[in-house]
């Protein structure tokens, strides 16, 4: 999937902001503080990513699926901490006894194979407008640190804060170290952040497409929403914060059901129906696939 065409005043060569970052001078207070999922990247990159060590043999196409289906009820439920949890020990799952170094050796190819060319050309715009201006970007997501640290690196920013898993020895234990970087987790970490770095959160800025990320933004003093689900694209109006939709034609109209959810959903679905069909093939039958296939492709149509 190819990035939508952006305009003009937020696309910025990668030349350029090298070239032009060794000529500026450094701003030391302040920073960009950008989400991942459907702000930086078109859908979820822990989907992304899952998908890669599906094809890669780490565990099945239902496996995907059921996965798939908690990243869409997450959406729709928001903080829902069952929901939560549940997405949280399906992604710990993927990991669990790995070696850290194999999953991110597995994470940079997965990256350019699956994620490279779903980086919304328009945000990446926007970061670089800041790293022109000298100043530092982060990206705050609540996917795993070693996949936003890779992300972060492909993309030349200064840096991530993601979710932490445990590790042993070099492997994965299956547990985290404290919780999702979600909601009020990520403006905690940014605190923290900032305190460290010395930065001046009045003089920073952040963006986000989900309504989730309002304590994030309502923390520094420029909030951007970008490709905003309804929630937040009205939170944003009332506020009066700055509103940058990067999708373009008929989906960026979407309000009923935002686009990363009907992404997410057909991926989904997609997923749904290899494994459904395996099962059938196999002479088994789980209804809860195709329930999740038949959901995906209503998402869809709705998106």
């Amino acid at each position: 999937m190819s990035s939508p065409a952006v305009p003009d005043e937020a696309a910025a060569p990668a030349e350029g902001a090298a070239a032009t970052e060794s000529r500026v001078r450094p701003d030391p207070t302040a920073a960009a503080f950008f989400d991942v999922d459907n702000t930086m990247m078109v859908g979820a990159s822990i989907y992304h990513f899952a998908k890669g060590l599906a094809a890669r043999g780490f565990f099945t196409w239902r496996d995907l699926a059921r996965f798939s289906a908690k990243q869409v009820r997450l959406r729709l439920g928001g903080e829902n901490k069952q929901h939560m949890h549940s997405s949280r020990d399906s992604a710990l799952a993927f990991v669990a006894c790995k070696k850290v170094s194999e999953i991110v050796a597995l994470g940079e190819e997965i990256y350019d194979e699956e994620m490279a060319g779903k980086i919304w050309s328009g945000t990446l715009g926007l970061a670089r407008l800041h790293l022109e201006a000298g100043q530092r970007v982060w990206l705050v997501t609540a996917t795993p640190v070693e996949l936003a640290t890779i992300i972060a690196n492909r993309l030349q920013l200064t840096g991530a804060l993601g979710t932490v898993a445990r590790s042993e020895n070099g492997a994965y234990t299956g547990e985290l170290v404290g919780d999702v970087l979600h909601g009020e987790a990520k403006a905690a970490a940014v605190r923290d952040l900032a305190a460290r770095e010395g930065l001046d959160l009045e003089r920073c800025s952040a963006y986000s497409d989900s309504i989730n990320d309002v304590p994030l933004l309502s923390l520094v003093g420029r909030a951007v929403a970008v490709n905003p689900d309804s929630a937040l694209r009205a939170e944003a109006k009332d506020r009066g914060w700055e509103i940058r939709d990067f999708r373009t034609g008929r989906k960026a109209a979407r309000i009923g059901i935002p686009a990363a959810l009907a992404a997410g959903a057909a991926a989904g679905s997609v997923a749904a129906g290899l494994a459904a069909r395996r099962a059938q093939r196999d002479g088994r039958f789980d209804p809860a696939l195709r329930g999740l296939q038949s959901f995906g492709r209503r998402a869809f149509r709705l998106g």
